[in-house]
């Protein structure tokens, strides 16, 4: 018995972390502790804690007398809406959550585990950094992590939230995970602090500015979910598991959404008559989708395409669509970047892809020629060309030119496309197109601009119409757009025991 309660000493101490005052100061920064956030995560009373008892065995500055409860890290299993899941919690009370050797080999146990069992992983990183006093033991746990990240990639999900500080060398194991979050005004990630910026180079800058949630969500495109605090980070996160399978080797789980309305009136009218004239693509998205929700794939980047995972039919789907309202949804660096890692991961976790195209073609200019549109654009082709999953492509209005390859045609492997009766499948908008075609007639009119015009109507009439791919086979079908949604489950149903198989070799070589 008497040993029965020093064991529940000894836990109870570890569990304690770093005490009252420090857990009282995270509480103060707008931060959960790592275990709060654990609960958060995971279904009551599911988590299980491993390595509780890990001590580090530093003797360099005093170390060899200095207590690290858990060594700064709370590692475990538990079940998320019923599901497997991994995870671990960085301690900022435990020495500001630093890494040495035995926190890292706790993180890559974790990582291990869940690989053999095929479950996801979920990272909830607070971390001053590494541990100085361990040297280059602490350098070598980063190492080993940033492998162990790549082993796992495209076995398991890796799920990664910053929420605290998160500086040097440990951004490069996130960076390597599937999917980043971050949290407002508490979580921080870059290579070099502000300090070390305003030495070297002179220019001022803040912690906020330089690596908050809001410049990795909308300029860097590093992170690919904010929220405003801890739960609500943890909330999304539980949300995201959802649509995801265990491993590469499941489906994402099918939910039972009950009877929903398979005719929807509205899409009929949603096209606006001027082909010039704007609609919010994202009122398609949610006309289409179960109830509505979907949830945006790096929502603040990019917003010239929209990335989102959804469910048809109970289903989970990877749906990428160009936004009208933004660059007239014209294709990008950043949006051909967002695309591609987004189809990437879709087909790495079996997630059937739906791509609903309205795109003029790629943004012109030296800005874009300059920054490697080329290279960026050639990532997509790569990324559907590569996906084996169900693809089905839907196109609402324009599809014109190499963005018209780019956004999933039949020739980069896409198994069903339908279109709507507005949709304009060209080489280029018509207007180019007859400028082109008739220069020498519009030239020699007697009136050039009523030729033009006369011509610029042929051109429509005859090739800005989804009919004549329709009649080489490019389109499967021309839909009524209220029926969009029943013929995509149905059509999803079918494609649902798709096989395919790739030549064999080591790997491709993706134009990074």
């Amino acid at each position: 018995m008497e040993k029965i309660e020093k064991l529940r000493e000894r836990k109870a101490v570890a569990r304690a972390g770093g005490g009252p005052d420090r857990i009282q100061k995270q509480h103060d920064a707008g931060k959960l502790t790592a275990r709060e956030r654990l609960t958060l995560l995971f279904d009551q009373d599911t988590f299980v804690e491993l390595d509780l008892f890990v001590k580090h065995r530093c003797t360099n500055f005093g170390m060899q007398d200095i207590e690290v409860p858990g060594e700064g890290v709370v590692t475990g299993y538990g079940y998320v809406e019923g599901r497997l899941v991994y995870a671990y919690a960085q301690d900022f009370t435990v020495m500001g959550g630093s890494l040495g050797e035995m926190h890292a080999n706790k993180i890559i146990k974790v990582l291990d585990n869940a690989m053999k069992v095929g479950a996801p992983v979920v990272g909830l990183n607070d971390s001053g950094g590494a541990r100085i006093q361990e040297g280059v033991d602490a350098l070598s746990g980063y190492g080993k992590i940033f492998f162990a990240n790549t082993r796992a990639s495209g076995v398991i999900p890796q799920i990664t939230a910053i929420m605290g500080p998160c500086a040097g060398g440990a951004v490069y194991s996130p960076a390597l995970t599937d999917f980043i979050f971050m949290v407002d005004n508490t979580s921080h990630m870059f290579i070099t602090g502000p300090q070390v910026i305003e030495a070297v180079t002179g220019e001022k800058v803040d912690a906020a500015e330089l690596g908050g949630s809001i410049t990795h969500n909308s300029r860097s495109g590093v992170a690919h979910f904010r929220g405003q605090d801890d739960a609500s980070v943890i909330t999304d996160i539980r949300r995201l598991l959802g649509f995801l399978p265990s491993s590469y080797l499941d489906e994402a789980p099918i939910y039972d959404m009950g009877p929903l309305n398979d005719y929807i009136e509205e899409l009929n009218t949603i096209i606006p008559d001027n082909p010039r004239k704007a609609y919010d693509m994202k009122e398609v998205i949610a006309a289409i989708v179960d109830r509505g929700d979907f949830m945006e794939y790096q929502q603040y980047y990019a917003t010239n395409i929209i990335t989102a995972f959804a469910r048809i039919g109970g289903r989970s789907v990877g749906i990428i669509a160009n936004q009208p309202q933004v660059l007239a949804g014209c294709l990008n660096v950043n949006a051909s970047d967002k695309a591609a890692r987004f189809i990437r991961t879709c087909d790495a976790f079996n997630i059937p892809l739906l791509t609903i195209a309205d795109v003029p073609g790629f943004l012109p200019g030296t800005d874009q020629e300059y920054s490697g549109i080329i290279r960026h654009g050639a990532k997509m082709l790569y990324a559907y060309s590569e996906a084996t999953v169900p693809m089905i492509t839907l196109i609402t209005r324009k599809d014109y030119g190499g963005a018209y390859l780019a956004m999933s045609s039949r020739e980069l492997g896409s198994d069903m496309i339908f279109a709507w009766p507005s949709a304009e499948i060209a080489v280029m908008g018509s207007q180019g197109a007859a400028n082109i075609i008739f220069a020498r007639d519009i030239r020699a009119a007697e009136d050039p601009e009523a030729l033009r015009e006369e011509k610029i109507a042929e051109y429509e009439a005859e090739f800005n119409t989804p009919y004549k791919a329709a009649e080489r086979g490019f389109v499967d079908d021309v839909i009524i757009p209220a029926t969009t949604r029943a013929r995509l489950m149905d059509a999803f149903k079918m494609l649902s025991g798709k096989k395919v198989e790739r030549p064999a070799k080591k790997h491709g070589n993706i134009p990074l």
